[in-house]
């Protein structure tokens, strides 16, 4: 152990709160939602130049930000005398209040910082206090060595332990945990922190994430304590073989751990110990663990009183050093994965061979706690899945054969030692349905087995309801499936793939970071995707990825480039676009240059459309059509993020390019004869072929109602019906809506037959699906549920116009089809909401405006004279603008705040 006194080393644990004031007469203003590098109150901040926020609330209608001033102290006390040690960024006149760099001198390495962010409005001045903790240095990661255990020994999951002396008058302690693998940490028998399959993953030659814990309060003053630490292999080193070869990934290795543990007292000393040789070491009862096989646990296994100080562990061994993963060390920034909630069992059902079938209430990703009683080497298996089969048993099959070894199957060796509770640690299953096989003794009640939701925790910050209950039930599902697809990285089915397939997660980022707090998942799976590149430049098709999936894929391979734009566009995310800009560029050069013509292709195309087999494939029609549309759109983006970043140069590169290809697309697809878009193998007139050309501005302006025509056509021709897959799917509804056939749409999201979300949830459905058939394999995917643009977009009316939503569309268009809808998010200025009804007169319709965006409203069918806001002329109010009549509708631009509108009868 290392003891030395760091300046500002002392982390005072009892000030965990955020202060806000108001200065200023007449109002409630309030600063709130403080963040540092996005997050709340982070404990290892390791960027030089961290990023603050806040959200300006509580204010009166039309109020704008001014100005800003940041300080950043040592303490609060020096922030409340108006004297920070640190930095003091002086007044900013600025309408900015997210993504501001703080610009000090560089900070200290694992130390506390409080910072203070005074803002000046139109309606006052209001401030706030919060604070961050920085990473531990290099230096300081020193004390701690990458140990596991010696080689050659069993495939046993294993225990490390220490025991170290705590002195009295503790101020603070921390805990820094990074594994190859998961780590799961405890202190005196106690858990180190409430985050399971921890830390995330990522490609370990690149980066290796760790977390920070305060443990403070599990430790003992003036005492020996004991950390104990089970590693499991997640993908560092799992051994099962299967079909993307994570068994064979670059980095593979035996499950290993650093961990640095800094203590401060109260006169200011600190010290550092590690993780090193003289930590020991044993096998644990978990006698496998595989993140798609299951686990084994043998509970007779179980070292009993491993947080007492006189631990007998003569059979343990030193633990080995191991040679540290490649990847340079970051600290985890997207929130850990947790244990969100608790489903009961809904029913149990007995198998005519013997066995038990548990349903519970919906589909989720996790996995079950079991109680049961019964003899020492008792051992019940338990089989995982989404569906059951014709004769009641849980459908757990591998029908692709990814996997050299079963799939989402636990088995558990009771100690015989009364009642006896467990769960996995260490791998996740996608499930509805959970079946136990050998229990001892009588029948397990309804209580014998709890369902745990596990995903990464990240708050749900937006919302949708509406008076027709299969759109309620669409959005519902799709926010659950979501979650359910959210462990660090956005998978693509927790039961069976788990991978980061690039596609996946580019069709659903803006539902994600629309209705989820997943701006830091994003974030960091961008950074996934520019590690997976290939030498040539290109991305892969999954990341994290052990070295497969290296096919052109221009679709797939888009994530780079727009996943990066929605961060920006949604979340105001600028960093993401310096931080990938040259990696981005080149790789769309690279896809242009080896497009002969313009003409892009690709492997994958507009995959599970409803005529594929149900185990998934393109559609049949010709992919060079999609390949090419995303070539486009990948250069139209890169003009754009070049733009924002000030290249003039390399945005006149791409804007040449997008118009080199789109007039290639032109040429080659588009029959001129029949106003469509056609491919050389396609089956028909395809939907997929026309919206994607609608949708990203390839049709010229004078052709496009004639496109249009003919898209509304092709789904007459599928009774109304959709015929698309992933890629078609998200621009479907939106695409008809924004070209006047907003009826169409209406009738093609409410279907009930196949192929419709309708199908689905008339045949129990609870999540999405991979595949509108119902054989579908995964009942847990969320790429077909991108209908959830529409519902915010459309049916609400609720939409970004400018990056991070500092100019909003209020544009309802569903109104003739519904009585009421509502939707509401929270951008990074504040919480944005509409709500309408539609009543005997006309609309009824309450606008929330976050302060520092300003809303360009379209109301449906009415005239300016016949609107009223709380019963005053819309003509009279400051807070309206550019008020004026838009063909049958009423548009003008709408300040900050809340409104209420209403429609009322003409003045004759």
């Amino acid at each position: 152990m290392i003891t030395r006194r760091l300046r500002g080393g002392v982390f005072p644990f009892v000030m965990l709160w955020v202060v806000a004031s108001a200065v200023h007469a007449g109002t409630d203003l309030q600063l709130q939602s403080l963040t540092t590098e996005h997050q709340t109150q982070p404990l290892a901040i390791d960027v030089a130049s961290p990023r603050f926020a806040w959200i300006v609330t509580h204010a009166p209608r039309g109020t704008t930000p001014e100005a800003y001033r940041i300080e950043v102290a040592r303490s609060t006390a020096l922030l409340a005398v108006d004297h920070p040690d640190v930095w003091d960024s002086g007044r900013v006149a600025s309408r900015t209040s997210f993504d501001i760099d703080y610009a000090g001198p560089p900070l200290a390495p694992s130390s506390r910082y409080y910072w203070k962010v005074s803002a000046q409005t139109s309606a006052g001045e209001a401030s706030a206090i919060s604070w961050f903790e920085t990473g531990p240095s290099s230096q300081e990661w020193s004390h701690a060595a990458w140990i596991g255990k010696p080689p050659g020994r069993s495939m046993a999951a294993p225990l490390l332990r220490r025991v170290f002396p705590v002195e009295k008058d503790l101020v603070s302690a921390r805990l820094y945990v990074a594994a190859g693998g998961y780590a799961d940490v405890s202190i005196n028998g106690r858990p180190a922190g409430n985050a399971v399959l921890s830390p995330d993953f990522t490609d370990y030659d690149k980066r290796v994430l760790y977390v920070a814990r305060d443990v403070t309060a599990l430790l003992r003053q003036e005492s020996a304590n004991a950390i104990g630490i089970e590693l499991g292999r997640g993908y560092y080193g799992l051994t099962n073989a299967d079909v993307w070869h994570w068994e064979k990934a670059p980095w593979h290795g035996e499950p290993r751990v650093r961990v640095l543990l800094k203590l401060c007292y109260a006169n200011g000393h600190c010290q550092f110990t590690g993780t090193n040789a003289d930590w020991r070491v044993h096998d644990g009862p978990t006698l496998l663990d595989d993140v798609y096989g299951g686990e084994t646990y043998d509970a007779r296994r179980t070292q009993s009183g491993f947080d007492t100080t006189n631990f007998d562990d003569h059979d343990w061994r030193a633990a080995a050093v191991l040679l540290a993963p490649k990847g340079m060390l970051q600290a985890q920034r997207e929130p850990p994965v947790r244990v969100t909630q608790t489903l009961q069992a809904t029913a149990v059902n007995k198998l005519r061979n013997g066995g038990y079938v548990f349903a519970f209430p919906r589909v989720i990703a996790g996995w079950v706690t079991v109680t049961v009683r019964g003899q020492a080497g008792d051992t019940i298996v338990l089989h995982y899945g989404e569906k059951l089969l014709p004769d009641g048993s849980v459908d757990d099959r591998d029908e692709h054969h990814y996997f050299a070894h079963g799939l989402q199957t636990d088995r558990f060796t009771l100690a015989g030692k009364g009642s006896e509770q467990w769960h996995s640690h260490f791998s996740w299953k996608g499930f509805r349905y959970v079946q136990v096989d050998n229990w001892p003794g009588a029948a397990p009640s309804l209580g014998a087995m709890t369902a745990q939701v596990i995903h990464t925790d990240v708050s749900v910050i937006g919302h949708f309801s509406s008076s027709n209950a299969l759109l309620n039930w669409i959005h519902t599902a799709a926010v659950d499936t979501l979650l359910n697809n959210l462990y660090g990285i956005p998978t693509d089915t927790p039961m069976y793939e788990k991978n980061g397939w690039t596609g996946d997660g580019m069709l659903g980022a803006d539902m994600m970071l629309r209705n989820l707090g997943a701006d830091t998942l994003l974030t960091q799976w961008v950074q996934d995707i520019a590690d997976a590149r290939n030498a040539a430049g290109a991305p892969l098709l999954i990341a994290p990825n052990p070295g497969w999936g290296d096919v052109r894929a221009p679709p797939w391979h888009a994530a780079y480039v727009l996943v990066p734009w929605s961060l920006y566009w949604q979340r105001g995310n600028r960093a993401v676009l310096v931080d990938n800009v040259d990696g981005m560029a080149h790789y769309v050069d690279l896809e242009c240059s080896r497009s002969p013509d313009g003409i892009a292709d690709t492997a994958l195309g507009d995959w599970v459309s409803p005529n594929t087999s149900a185990d998934g494939g393109n559609a049949p029609e010709d992919k060079r059509v999609a390949a090419t549309a995303y070539l486009y759109r990948m250069a139209e983006t890169m003009a754009k993020i070049e733009r924002v970043l000030g290249d003039d140069s390399e945005a006149q590169h791409f804007d040449a390019m997008a118009t080199r290809v789109r007039d290639a697309f032109n040429r080659q697809f588009f029959d001129s004869s029949k106003g469509l878009y056609r491919g050389e193998s396609d089956d028909g007139v395809r939907q997929t072929h026309q919206l994607l050309a609608l949708g990203f501005g390839l049709v010229p302006a004078a052709q496009r109602t004639r496109v249009a025509n003919a898209l509304v056509q092709a789904v007459h021709a599928h009774d109304d019906h959709l015929d698309t897959g992933a890629l078609g799917t998200k621009l479907l509804l939106p695409v008809l809506t924004a070209t006047g056939h907003a009826g169409v749409a209406w009738i093609v999201a409410t279907q009930t037959r196949f192929p419709s979300w309708g199908y689905w949830r008339a045949h129990g459905a609870t999540s999405l699906w991979e595949h509108w058939k119902l054989q579908a394999r995964s009942r847990d995917h969320y790429f077909l549920g991108t209908i959830d643009d529409w519902l915010f977009g459309d049916v609400a009316g609720l939409q970004p116009l400018a990056p991070g939503w500092q100019r909003i569309a209020i544009h309802p268009a569903l109104t003739a089809w519904l009585n009421h809808a509502e939707a509401d998010t929270v951008t990074p200025y504040g919480r944005v909401a509409v709500s309408w009804s539609r009543g005997a007169d006309g609309l009824q319709l309450d606008i929330e405006v976050p302060v520092g965006s300003t809303a360009d409203v379209r109301i449906p069918a009415a005239k300016p004279a016949t609107i009223v806001e709380s019963g005053r002329a819309l003509s009279t109010l400051p807070w309206i603008h550019a008020l004026h009549t838009c063909g049958t509708d009423t548009c003008f631009d709408l300040a900050s705040g809340r409104y209420h509108f209403t429609q009322v009868a003409a003045q004759k």
